[in-house]
C-alpha cells in the first residue's frame, strides 16, 4: 500500500500551475481505499479505523466559511509513520508539520495512528488542511500565506490558537505586527511560525466577528471580485486596511494584554515561590537552631546562678555558728 499511496502523491510534492485531478489508486493487499462523495482515502490496514472516521467527519461537515459548497475531488493519504510522511511530503518540509495540502493537486498527506501527541487531533488537522483546498478552490492565488493559513485554522476552530496568547509574554512586551511582518514570520523557526499561526488566527476570527451575521461571505465575495484585499475590507467593512490593522491590534490588546500580564505575573511569583520557598526553610532551620542554642545557653546561665546563690546562702548559715560557739568558749571562760 505504500507503493500504491505514495505513486498517487509523488506529483503533489512539486506543485503546478493548473491543478490535475489525482490518478485512480488501486487497493494493495496491505492497505485500503476508501470512497464517499468528492472524498477518497487511502491508508495501511493498521489506520483503516482513521481513515474510516476521516471520511466520514469530511463528507458530514463540507461547507466552509464565507464560501461556496467545494466540488473538487480530495485524496487523503495516511502516512503510517513520520518517515514515510517525510518521503511522500519531500526534503523541504518543516520537520514540526503535521499535514500537508496540495491545492493544486488536490491532495493532503497527513499521519496516521502512531503520530505522537504534537501531532493534534486528527479530525481538526484534516479540516484545516480540508479547508486550504476550499479556499484554494474559490480564491485561487489571491491570499496571502497569513489569511490562508489565519482561514483554515477559524474554519477548523481551532481554539487552541489563542491560548498562545494568553501566556505567550510576546503580548505584553512585543508590539504586535502589521499584516506583512506577519507573512514574514511564517518562514522562521518552530516558535516563530507558532506564533505567526496564533497571530493568523486572530486576524481572520476578527474578520469574521466584523462581518457579523454574514461572517466572511462578503470579504471574500469582494475580494474574488476587485483582486484587491484593501478595497475589499472597505466595501465589507467601511475602514481601510490600514484602519482595520489598527482595530485587530487594539482588538487583541485589550483582550489578551491584561490576561498575558497576569498570567505571566503569577508563573513569575510561582517561580520565586520555587526559589524563595527552600530558602525561607532554610532560614527558618538555622534560627530554630540559633534559637534553641540561646536557650540552653540561657538555660545554662540561669542553672549556674541558681547554684551560686545556694552556695552563697549556705556560706551565710555556716558564720553565725563559728560566732556562737567562739561566745559560748568567751563566756564559759569568764
Amino acid at each position: 500500500m505504500a507503493l500504491v499511496v505514495l505513486a498517487l502523491i509523488t506529483g503533489a510534492v512539486h506543485h503546478t500551475a493548473i491543478a490535475q485531478a489525482p490518478p485512480t489508486p488501486r487497493a494493495a493487499s496491505t492497505g485500503v481505499r476508501l470512497d464517499s462523495g468528492r472524498f477518497t482515502v487511502v491508508a495501511e490496514r493498521q489506520d483503516e479505523r482513521m481513515a474510516r472516521a476521516l471520511l466520514a467527519a469530511a463528507v458530514k461537515q463540507d461547507s466552509f466559511p464565507g464560501l461556496a459548497r467545494p466540488r473538487q475531488h480530495v485524496l487523503i493519504a495516511i502516512a503510517p509513520d513520520a518517515q514515510r510522511l517525510r518521503a511522500w511530503v519531500g526534503p523541504y518540509a518543516p520537520e514540526w508539520g503535521a499535514a500537508f495540502a496540495f491545492p493544486d493537486q488536490g491532495k493532503i498527506v497527513m499521519q496516521g495512528g502512531r503520530a505522537n501527541s504534537e501531532a493534534g487531533d486528527p479530525l481538526v488537522v484534516l479540516r484545516h488542511e480540508l479547508a486550504h483546498l476550499a479556499l484554494h478552490e474559490q480564491m485561487g492565488a489571491l491570499p496571502p500565506r497569513w489569511f490562508d493559513e489565519g482561514y483554515a485554522s477559524v474554519a477548523a476552530r481551532e481554539w487552541t490558537r489563542e491560548q498562545a496568547f494568553e501566556t505567550s509574554l510576546g503580548m505584553v512586551w512585543r508590539t504586535l505586527p502589521t499584516l506583512d511582518q506577519l507573512e514574514r514570520g511564517f518562514v522562521g523557526g518552530g516558535m516563530e511560525a507558532s506564533w505567526s499561526y496564533a497571530m493568523a488566527h486572530r486576524v481572520v476570527s476578527e474578520l469574521e466577528t466584523l462581518g457579523g451575521p454574514a461572517g466572511l461571505t462578503n470579504l471574500l465575495g469582494y475580494w474574488k471580485e476587485t483582486g484587491s484585499f484593501e478595497k475589499a475590507v472597505r466595501q465589507a467593512y467601511g475602514m481601510t486596511g490600514e484602519g482595520f490593522e489598527k482595530h485587530w491590534r487594539a482588538q487583541t490588546r485589550s483582550r489578551y494584554g491584561a490576561l498575558s500580564f497576569v498570567t505571566n505575573v503569577s508563573a513569575a511569583v510561582g517561580l520565586f515561590g520555587l526559589v524563595l520557598v527552600p530558602l525561607f526553610v532554610i532560614r527558618r532551620r538555622r534560627d530554630r537552631r540559633k534559637l534553641d542554642a540561646m536557650r540552653a545557653a540561657d538555660a545554662r546561665q540561669e542553672e549556674a546562678e541558681r547554684q551560686s546563690a545556694l552556695q552563697a546562702m549556705l556560706d551565710g548559715v555556716g558564720e553565725p555558728v563559728a560566732d556562737g560557739a567562739g561566745s559560748e568558749a568567751r563566756h564559759g571562760a569568764n
